[in-house]
């Protein structure tokens, strides 16, 4: 296995930012071709899964490295609610 020429945190960090542009790029996709949330396709949906799975993924990465912890995510969601 080839070692990284970034460290630990810098990969946590640009692997979380580039899924999280992955997902902006499906949501824009979604908006651009339905109109509401009963008319989105099976398969778009799933797509729709895969990249929000893939954020919560590296969410749950941050807090096992101690970067956030989920009692503050969650004040903070309750806050953006």
């Amino acid at each position: 296995m080839q070692s990284s020429p970034i460290n630990k945190l810098q990969q946590l960090m640009i692997i979380t930012a580039e899924e999280c542009g992955e997902l902006t790029q499906r949501c824009s996709k979604i908006v651009r071709k339905y109109k509401g949330f009963n008319e989105i396709e099976d398969d778009q949906r799933n797509k729709l899964l895969e990249e929000v799975g893939d954020v919560y993924c590296m969410i749950d990465l941050m807090t096992e490295h101690g970067v956030l912890d989920w009692k503050h995510i969650y004040a903070r969601s309750s806050a953006k609610k």
